[in-house]
């Protein structure tokens, strides 16, 4: 029993941390990784936002296309905007140096990160800037406080300021803290679509993260259902051969 909850309290102690060092309520992607159409949306976004920083360089065009319902010629039309080949790896033209010397530090590969961030944080992330003059890009994030990146999607979203509210702690100090944020600066994108468009890029990245999920989880059905019905002709096989013995 006390391996059970050794095991058990080693399994949640990463999202233990997460949850203490996210004061910001995360909301639901509530993704569907089935829905291609979503999926051609996503990347729509994706190479057209975040592809002039980012790469998705453990992914192919060819392979991606395929898999979210694409033709090597609708990829090539529509989703490779440099001289890249159907066959390549999505990486974009950034050098590192240039990175490192316009944001501070090269942009982070997005292959994985919504793995390694999980679907909602990203979700909130990409719906959470907010104004902030203080910062270098003039904006910050209520998910990730200081961020280092530039709001990419303003002309989408618009421009949104944070709401404060002022709380007295148990030793009875007040200070504020974030209660919602509001548009002031509407962007070319209505907010119920600008969330479907963030709930769209999700779902792509949550494919680069892992392009066989889909397959995966199909054939971890199968095979339980596989050793479930091997159970029941074990047992059965199992009578029959002690039948004589009783």
């Amino acid at each position: 029993m006390r391996h059970a909850l050794l095991i058990l309290a080693l399994l949640m102690t990463p999202q233990l941390s997460l949850a203490a060092t996210g004061a910001y309520p995360l909301d639901s992607a509530d993704i569907d990784l089935r829905s291609q159409a979503s999926l051609q949306r996503g990347a729509r976004i994706f190479v057209n936002y975040c592809m002039g920083c980012h790469s998705a360089a453990y992914q192919r065009y060819g392979r991606m296309g395929r898999d979210i319902g694409l033709s090597d010629e609708q990829v090539t039309a529509n989703l490779i905007l440099t001289d890249a080949k159907i066959g390549d790896l999505m990486k974009n033209a950034m050098s590192k140096d240039d990175a490192s010397r316009w944001f501070g530090a090269p942009p982070p590969d997005l292959s994985l990160v919504a793995r390694s961030r999980g679907v909602d944080w990203l979700y909130t992330y990409l719906r959470t800037f907010y104004l902030d003059p203080t910062r270098p890009f003039g904006v910050n994030n209520a998910v990730f406080p200081q961020v280092g990146m530039p709001h990419v999607l303003w002309e989408l979203q618009g421009w949104q300021t944070p709401v404060y509210r002022t709380e007295t702690d148990a030793e009875g100090n007040q200070h504020e803290v974030m209660e919602r944020l509001q548009l002031v600066a509407p962007g070319t994108r209505t907010p119920g679509d600008y969330d479907r468009d963030m709930r769209d890029l999700v779902n792509f990245l949550a494919y680069t993260a892992e392009p066989v999920q889909l397959e995966r989880k199909a054939l971890g059905i199968k095979v339980l259902l596989f050793l479930i019905l091997m159970t029941v002709v074990f047992y059965l096989l199992k009578k029959e051969y002690w039948r004589d013995i009783h």
